[in-house]
C-alpha cells in the first residue's frame, strides 16, 4: 500500500489572477504557500484535509469531468458570505435525498464546486467503534 503523506488538486486556470481572486478573496481559502513569480506564479491553498494548487496557465478551461467537493461547517453562513462577495450561486442550498445539504457554485473557468454541509444526525458522522 502506498503511504500518502499529503495530496492536492492541481488546476491550470485560463486566467491565473482571476482565479486567485476567486479562491483567495471570494472563497476565502487560506494560502499554504506561493512559488515562482509573475502572473503565472503558483499558489497553493489549504483545502480542509488537502490542498488546491493554481499554477501555470491553460488555453482551454478544464474538463467538465473535473469537480471540487468542499465540506463546510455551516452552509447557510457560507451562502450568505459568498452572495455578499458577489459569487454567482449556481444552485442554492438544498437538502438532498441522501441527507447532505449541498450548494453549487463554479470557479471563473466554470469548474463546478459543490459546497456540502453534513448535518449532525447524518450517517456519515457515525463511525461504529469510535
Amino acid at each position: 500500500m502506498v503511504h500518502v503523506l499529503s495530496g492536492r488538486t492541481l488546476l491550470h486556470p485560463t486566467d491565473p489572477e482571476r482565479s486567485r481572486v476567486f479562491y483567495g478573496e471570494q472563497l476565502g481559502l487560506g494560502v499554504y504557500r506561493e512559488f515562482g513569480t509573475g502572473p503565472e506564479r503558483g499558489t497553493v491553498y489549504f483545502l480542509g484535509g488537502g490542498f488546491l494548487e493554481l499554477s501555470g496557465r491553460s488555453e482551454t478551461p478544464p474538463s467538465p469531468a473535473v469537480r471540487l467537493w468542499m465540506q463546510v461547517a455551516d452552509l447557510t453562513a457560507a451562502h450568505e458570505e459568498l452572495v455578499a462577495k458577489g459569487v454567482e450561486i449556481v444552485r442554492p442550498p438544498v437538502k438532498e435525498p441522501w441527507g447532505l445539504i449541498e450548494m453549487w457554485i463554479a470557479d471563473p473557468d466554470g469548474t463546478p464546486i459543490v459546497l456540502v454541509e453534513v448535518p449532525a444526525d447524518h450517517p456519515i458522522r457515525y463511525r461504529p467503534g469510535i
